[in-house]
C-alpha cells in the first residue's frame, strides 16, 4: 500500500447474489451494471476463509484497533442461517486477538425470523432493515416480483427486532422518492424507533439522471430535516448528522457528504474485490478492481486508481466543486453520482444543486440556532429531569455550553488585547471570522472553559490563550506563526496533545496545513497530525472510537487536574489498550442494556480523564463544574463497573449544565441535608446532585437485577431495593426544603414520577431485608459522626 493511502476499515461481504424482491430502483439489478449474473449465488467456506485471512493480514500490517463487516447481497438472509454461521465464526476467528470485529448485516426483512435473531444475537450481528416510509411509499418500488407488496412482512421483521432483539436493531435504510409525501415518510420511520436512519438518494448519473426538476430532491429533504430538528432529532440520520458535523468541521459518518478517504471496499461472492457497490450505476463493470482475495492482498487493491481517486479529498474533486463554498461538507457527493461518458468522475454530482440545497439549509439553522434563547423548551426540560435526556436535549446543553464558553473566552481576550498576549487575542479574532468551526471545535474541549475561569480569576494563566489559538489555526490548517509561553517545558494544546520541550519556556509555531512546526534553539521540530508516531516529543490526544460513540482519552491536557483526585500522567500503550478495551465493552453493554442513556451520552461526552489509583484501591471518579463533557475516573474493576460510572457521572455532567441555564434552588438557602449515599451532611444542592444521579443508578441496578444471573443478579437486586426508597426519600426532602424555585419544583416533580413507580417493583424478600439493613446501618453511622448537625431530614 503507498504509504499515503488510508488502509481499509470497512468491508463490505457479499453472501449472496440473489434477492427474493424485485426492488426497481436496486443499483444491483436494475442498473448498467449486470456482473451479478457471473457470480455464484453465495462464496463457498473456501473463500470465506480465504476473506477472513485477508482482512486480518490487513489489519495487522496497520495495527488497526477495530473493522467492521457488513453482511450484503443480494439479499443476505438467503444464505441461510448455517452459513451465515459459519461466516462469523470464520471472521472472529481470524481477527482475534488483532481487532475487535463488529459485524452488521443489511437486509429487506422479508425472512428475518426468531431463528435469525437468536443466531444474530449469539454472534452479535447488528441488523439494518430496508423501509422507504409508510406502506403507499414502500410498496413504489420494494415488491416482489409478482407485484404483491412486501410492507406487512417487513414491519414485521422490525416489530420483531424492537421487541424481543432491540440490542440487535441498529436502524433503516430508506430510499428517496420525490413522489412520496416527506413528512408522512418521516412520521412512518419514526414511529418505528429506529437508532438511526440512513436516507439514501436514488442512484443516478449524468448519463441517467433522476426523476423530477433539478433541486427536487435537495427539497424533500430540507422538509424532513425541518420536521427532525423541530422533534429534537429523536433519532441519529445519518445524512443530517453528517452535514452537521462537516459544517462543524468534523468528520462526515457516509460517503455521501464530506472529504474524508474511503476506507471501504467490497468483497464479491466469488471473492473478486470490488469498489462501493453505488458505482454500478455507472457503466457496467465500473466496480471492478481485477483483483480478488486469492491472488492479491488489500493493499494491492488499495493502490486501484478508483481506490485512490476516493481517498484524495479536495484534489479529487471538479474544479467547479473545488470553488464552491460548502464543497468541505458537501464534497462532491458520492463518487458514483459524478458519472458522465466522456468525462468519467471528473464532474460535480448529479445532485449537485440538492446537496447544495440541504447544506446551505443545515448551515442557515444551525446559525439561526447560535441567536436564540438557551432557555430549555418544556418537552427537553422534562426529559432531562425524568433522569434521561434524549440526544437533541443534550445536544442543546452544549450549544448553550458552547455561547457561555464564548462569552469566558471573549472576557479573558479582552483583557489580553492590549497585553502581551495581544497577538493570540488578534489571531483568534482572526479565525472566529475565517474558520469559525474550528474555533469552535477546539473550544468544545471541556477543560478550555475550567482554563477561562482561572485566567479571569488569576492573570497568570493567560499565556495559554496562545496555546488556545495556535490550536485552533492547527484544526482549521489555516497558515499562522505566533509565539506560545510554555508550561512545565512543555507545550499544551487543547483537544489536540502536548510537545514536551526540555529547557524551553517559550517557542515559536509555525502552521502548515494538518500540522505545525515548532523553533527549539538549533532544532525545527515537525509534527504531522497524521503521523504522530514521527515524533517522539508529541503526545497526541488518544481517542477511542465505537460503534456510535468517539471519546478522548485524554492524560495531556494542562488543566484537566481540577477534579476530586488527581490525573494520572501519560498512559503506557499498555494501559491505553486497557482503557480502549474497558470503553469499548462498557459502552456495549450500556448500548445493549441501558439504551436509554446511550444517545445522550454519545452526544454529550467526549473526554474521559484518567484518574491516579485511589491507594485503598476504590474506585474513584468525579466530575468538574466547568468541564461539561468531561469524565475523570481510575480505570475500574471491570465492564460493569464503568458504565454505571459513565452514566452517573454523567448525570452530573447534565445537571451542571442545567443549572447554568436554569436557577433551580435559592443559592442562599444555607440549611444542610441527610445524603443517604454521602458520610456528610449536604447542602441543597449536594442533595440534588446526588438525588439526580441516583436516579441512574438505581435504573442502573433496577435493569441489572434482569440481565444478570446467580449472585450478580441478587447484588444488582439488593442495590436496585436500597436505591430505591433512599432516592424516593431523598426526591420528598429537596420537595419539602422550601429551596426550590418554581421551575426548580417542576424538575423535582419529574424525578418523582420517575422513581416512584420502582417502589411498587417485586424483589426478593433476601434482598429487600439486606438493603434495609444497609440503609439502617447508614443513618446510624452519619448520626454517630455528625450528633452535633442537625440535617433537614
Amino acid at each position: 500500500m503507498n504509504s499515503s493511502a488510508t488502509p481499509f476499515r470497512q468491508f463490505v461481504i457479499k453472501v449472496a447474489t440473489r434477492c427474493d424482491l424485485a426492488c426497481d430502483h436496486c443499483y444491483v439489478y436494475e442498473h448498467a451494471d449486470r456482473s451479478w449474473r457471473t457470480k455464484p449465488a453465495y462464496p463457498s467456506d473456501e473463500t470465506v476463509v480465504r476473506i477472513a485471512e485477508r482482512i486480518a493480514e490487513h489489519a495487522r500490517l496497520h495495527a488497526l484497533s477495530s473493522v467492521e463487516v457488513v453482511l450484503h447481497g443480494g439479499e443476505p438472509l438467503l444464505a441461510g442461517p448455517d452459513r451465515l454461521a459459519r461466516t462469523a465464526d470464520v471472521l472472529a476467528a481470524a481477527l482475534s486477538g488483532t481487532s475487535r470485529l463488529t459485524i452488521k448485516i443489511h437486509t429487506n426483512g422479508v425472512l428475518l425470523d426468531a431463528r435469525f435473531c437468536d443466531l444474530f444475537a449469539a454472534k452479535g450481528i447488528k441488523v439494518g432493515i430496508s423501509l422507504d416510509g409508510d406502506r403507499i411509499a414502500n410498496d413504489r418500488h420494494r415488491r416482489y416480483a409478482s407485484g404483491r407488496s412486501s410492507y406487512d412482512k417487513v414491519i414485521a421483521a422490525i416489530d420483531l427486532l424492537r421487541t424481543r432483539y432491540p440490542q440487535l436493531y441498529s436502524g433503516l435504510l430508506c430510499t428517496v422518492d420525490i413522489a412520496n409525501d416527506p413528512v408522512a415518510v418521516y412520521e412512518a420511520l419514526a414511529a418505528l424507533e429506529p437508532p438511526r436512519i440512513d436516507l439514501l438518494l436514488p442512484h443516478a448519473t449524468w448519463d441517467a439522471p433522476p426523476s423530477g426538476a433539478t433541486g427536487a430532491h435537495g427539497e424533500w429533504l430540507v422538509k424532513v430535516f425541518d420536521r427532525w430538528w423541530s422533534d429534537g432529532r429523536p433519532m441519529a440520520v445519518r445524512l443530517f448528522d453528517s452535514a452537521l458535523r462537516t459544517l462543524a468541521d468534523r468528520s462526515s459518518l457516509t460517503e455521501s457528504l464530506g472529504l474524508e478517504p474511503s476506507d471501504l471496499v467490497v468483497i464479491e461472492t466469488d471473492g473478486s474485490y470490488e469498489q462501493a457497490d453505488s458505482l454500478k450505476t455507472a457503466y457496467d463493470g465500473a466496480p471492478a478492481t481485477g483483483f480478488d482475495v486469492r491472488h492479491h492482498s488489500l493493499d494491492e487493491v488499495a493502490g486501484h486508481p478508483g481506490i485512490r481517486n476516493r481517498q484524495i479529498g479536495l484534489a479529487g474533486l471538479a474544479e467547479e466543486c473545488r470553488a464552491c463554498p460548502v464543497v468541505s461538507s458537501c464534497g462532491g457527493g458520492l463518487y458514483a453520482h459524478r458519472y458522465r461518458t466522456g468525462t468519467g468522475f471528473d464532474n460535480p454530482s448529479v445532485y449537485c444543486a440538492d446537496l447544495l440545497r440541504l447544506v446551505s439549509h443545515v448551515r442557515d439553522t444551525v446559525e439561526a440556532v447560535e441567536h436564540t434563547t438557551h432557555a430549555l423548551p418544556p418537552t427537553e426540560f422534562d426529559a432531562l429531569a425524568a433522569g434521561y435526556g434524549a440526544r437533541r436535549a443534550v445536544l442543546r446543553l452544549e450549544e448553550a455550553q458552547q455561547s457561555l464558553r464564548r462569552t469566558l473566552l471573549a472576557e479573558a481576550g479582552a483583557e489580553s488585547a492590549e497585553s502581551a498576549e495581544s497577538d493570540a487575542w488578534r489571531l483568534l479574532t482572526r479565525l472566529d471570522q475565517e474558520a469559525r468551526p474550528a474555533l469552535d471545535r477546539v473550544l468544545a474541549h471541556p477543560y478550555v472553559r475550567v482554563w477561562a475561569v482561572r485566567c479571569l480569576a488569576d492573570r497568570s494563566h493567560a499565556g495559554h490563550l496562545a496555546s488556545i489559538a495556535a490550536a485552533t489555526a492547527i484544526t482549521a490548517g489555516a497558515r499562522a506563526s505566533i509565539g506560545v509561553p510554555l508550561s512545565s517545558e512543555a507545550l499544551h494544546l487543547p483537544s489536540l496533545g502536548r510537545l514536551d520541550l526540555p529547557g524551553r519556556t517559550e517557542v515559536e509555531i509555525e502552521v502548515d496545513g494538518r500540522g505545525f512546526s515548532v523553533h527549539d534553539g538549533a532544532r525545527r521540530l515537525v509534527v504531522d497530525l497524521d503521523r504522530p508516531e514521527r515524533t517522539p516529543e508529541w503526545w497526541p490526544v488518544r481517542r477511542v472510537a465505537m460503534d456510535g460513540w468517539t471519546v478522548a482519552v485524554d492524560d495531556v491536557d494542562l488543566y484537566r487536574d481540577c477534579h476530586q483526585w488527581p490525573a494520572s500522567g501519560r498512559l503506557s500503550g499498555a494501559e491505553f489498550g486497557r482503557w480502549t478495551a474497558m470503553l469499548g465493552d462498557a459502552w456495549r453493554l450500556i448500548v445493549n442494556d441501558h439504551r436509554d442513556y446511550a444517545p445522550g451520552l454519545a452526544a454529550g461526552l467526549g473526554v474521559v480523564v484518567p484518574l491516579r489509583p485511589a491507594s485503598d484501591g476504590s474506585e474513584t471518579s468525579s466530575t468538574a463544574r466547568d468541564a461539561f463533557g468531561a469524565v475523570a475516573a481510575a480505570l475500574p474493576s471491570g465492564a460493569v463497573s464503568l458504565a454505571l460510572l459513565l452514566i452517573h457521572e454523567f448525570q452530573h455532567v447534565k445537571l451542571g449544565a442545567i443549572l447554568d441555564i436554569h436557577p433551580l434552588f435559592d443559592p442562599k438557602d444555607a440549611n444542610l441535608y441527610y445524603a443517604p449515599w454521602r458520610p456528610d451532611p449536604r447542602p441543597l444542592e449536594g442533595l440534588l446532585q446526588g438525588t439526580y444521579a441516583h436516579l441512574a443508578v438505581t435504573d442502573f441496578w433496577r435493569v441489572r437485577r434482569l440481565v444478570d444471573h446467580g449472585v450478580d443478579a441478587h447484588t444488582a437486586a439488593v442495590r436496585f431495593a436500597r436505591w430505591r426508597t433512599l432516592t424516593a426519600e431523598a426526591v420528598e426532602t429537596l420537595s419539602r426544603s422550601g429551596g426550590l424555585t418554581e421551575i426548580g419544583t417542576r424538575f423535582v416533580g419529574r424525578m418523582r414520577e420517575t422513581v416512584r413507580p420502582w417502589l411498587a417493583e417485586q424483589v426478593p424478600a433476601a434482598a429487600e431485608r439486606e438493603a434495609q439493613e444497609a440503609a439502617a446501618a447508614h443513618r446510624r453511622a452519619w448520626r454517630a459522626a455528625a450528633p452535633d448537625v442537625a440535617p433537614q431530614l
